[in-house]
């Protein structure tokens, strides 16, 4: 596989990924801009690509809630619930994540991976703000937002 200058996986996703797909009655999915491909391609350059069972993509929205609002319904099928029986948690790195998250009624993790700073981050409202996913007690904030 062709390797892209620049790119890297962030320190804590596989460590986070690990821990939550452990979980019972947890579907991982992904909520990207980009199209379906184009995610999968990208993922697969750091070896995700497998570690999530389902998506919203560019390809299905431009707007981020919706593309949120897509994925969450195609992982509440998976798990064999309905949409209005599940909980939505959203690890997000921009200010526009985060209020997509808000926007579902979703909690939110935010990461400061993409250049937003804590501040701007935390304007957004997110339930708690870290550098990467990597820092202490993200795994801890994580179990408790579930």
């Amino acid at each position: 596989m062709r390797r892209t200058p620049g790119y890297r996986v962030h320190p804590g996703v596989a460590a986070v990924l690990d821990a939550l797909a452990g979980q019972p009655a947890t579907a991982l999915g992904l909520g990207t801009g980009n199209l379906r491909e184009g995610a999968r391609l990208k993922l697969a350059r750091g070896a995700l690509d497998a570690r999530f069972g389902f998506g919203g993509f560019g390809c299905d929205a431009e707007d981020r809630a919706t593309i949120l609002r897509i994925g969450a319904a195609r992982g509440a099928a998976q798990l064999g619930v309905g949409w209005e029986n599940t909980r939505v948690v959203v690890i997000g790195d921009t200010p526009r994540d985060v209020a997509a998250a808000a926007s579902l009624g979703a909690d939110c993790l935010a990461v400061c991976t993409s250049g937003s700073t804590p501040e701007e981050l935390r304007a957004a409202g997110p339930c708690q703000v870290f550098a990467t996913l990597d820092a202490p007690g993200v795994l801890d904030a994580l179990s408790g937002l579930r």
